[in-house]
């Protein structure tokens, strides 16, 4: 059996299929992971996210320890509540994980980090925290929902009436706190909404109020599906510590600008010439396109990361890993079950906001 979230019973009265999921007992959907998919694009749709780990970071060298730390650079975050979102490197400049850093004062930040590598993250910041006036909490007696759509914020709201006056003034990668809770306008769908960290006594009775006021609960299984349409990286399988940020579309959260800022990773990052890579698929025939394809391209074979059919495009696309100067517009050809079909390359993201991008993005 796995580790259970606070929402977990909930899930199970909810009827969910329940899966294993990093070692957690996780909703994979609650009856059809497509009507999931599309509340969240174009209504309003709710995640239990409560796997995750926050870790509540202070001390006085709490800056000059995330600018060592992360390859993204934490000085940029100055009004209380910003939010950045960073890679957390190796010395060879292999991907640890991906985590987003919440900035409140210089001596007090919040870090979010995948539950997957949850234990291996934390391991890796109290080792590098040796010699640094800080401290490392992590709050594993908070939960956290999702709550996306394009009628996420006035659903939550009327959920949620007295929150308004804090959050209806947040701007996209922002967060407020109210009562005991935090707020922020961050989200893994592509979808403006709100991710919520509360007290893990107060998690079922939320959740049940946003059911009440027509938030529809939704699955991991349509997280993917929303992210992968949504231009979004999932760690383990788009990057790990085997490749790089350069190597994973991810090259824009590398921060070289202060020339005097050596993070974990900089030296290896500065000297690698990427061979590699990411890139997104439209697949142009008939099929469906999933992780460890074989991808065959005018310069050299690659590999599919992830991929899945994307319901708001009705076809299939995916990100891969593939040699470097292949474009935008080039056509590639992809092995799914013995078979190569044709697929283009394309820039993501391939859906935000409720709508596809995919026609603006092929030029």
């Amino acid at each position: 059996m796995g580790k259970h979230t606070p929402l977990f019973d909930s899930h199970l009265s909810a009827g969910a299929k329940i899966v294993d999921f990093a070692g957690w007992d996780m909703p994979i959907h609650y009856g059809s992971q497509l009507e999931e998919h599309h509340a969240v694009r174009r209504d309003a749709g709710m995640f239990d996210v409560s796997h995750m780990l926050a870790i509540d970071l202070a001390g006085a060298d709490a800056q000059k320890w995330l600018r060592h730390l992360l390859a993204n650079d934490v000085a940029r975050l100055t009004l209380p509540g910003k939010a950045l979102y960073s890679c957390l490197l190796q010395e060879d400049g292999g991907v640890i994980d991906d985590l987003i850093v919440y900035f409140f004062t210089p001596g007090h930040y919040r870090i979010v980090v995948n539950a997957g590598t949850a234990d291996k993250d934390l391991a890796w910041m109290r080792l590098q925290a040796a010699g640094y006036d800080i401290s490392l909490t992590p709050r594993r007696d908070l939960a956290m929902i999702a709550v996306q759509g394009p009628n996420a914020r006035m659903k939550f709201w009327n959920a949620f009436p007295a929150s308004r006056g804090t959050s209806e003034m947040l701007a996209v990668f922002q967060a407020a706190e109210w009562n005991s809770w935090l707020i922020a306008r961050t989200g893994y769908t592509g979808e403006d909404g709100f991710e919520i960290a509360l007290p893990a006594s107060e998690a079922a009775k939320a959740w049940e109020t946003l059911r009440a006021a027509g938030v529809a609960p939704a699955g991991l299984g349509a997280r993917d599906t929303l992210r992968l349409e949504a231009g979004m990286n999932l760690y383990g399988q788009d990057m790990d510590e085997s490749v790089t940020p350069l190597e994973s579309g991810l090259a824009w959260t590398v921060d070289f600008k202060d020339k005097g800022r050596d993070f974990i990773g900089k030296a290896a990052l500065e000297a690698q010439r990427p061979t590699r890579q990411l890139a997104g698929l439209m697949l142009l025939d008939r099929g469906i396109l999933r992780s460890h394809q074989k991808v065959i391209t005018a310069r050299g074979s690659g590999e599919t990361t992830s991929g899945s059919f994307a319901p708001t495009l009705n076809q299939s696309v995916a990100f891969a890993r593939v040699p470097m100067g292949i474009a935008v517009g080039d056509e590639v050809e992809v092995e799914i079950r013995d078979k190569r079909l044709k697929a283009r390359v394309v820039k993501p993201p391939f859906a935000r906001n409720g709508k596809s991008l995919i026609q603006e993005r092929t030029t």
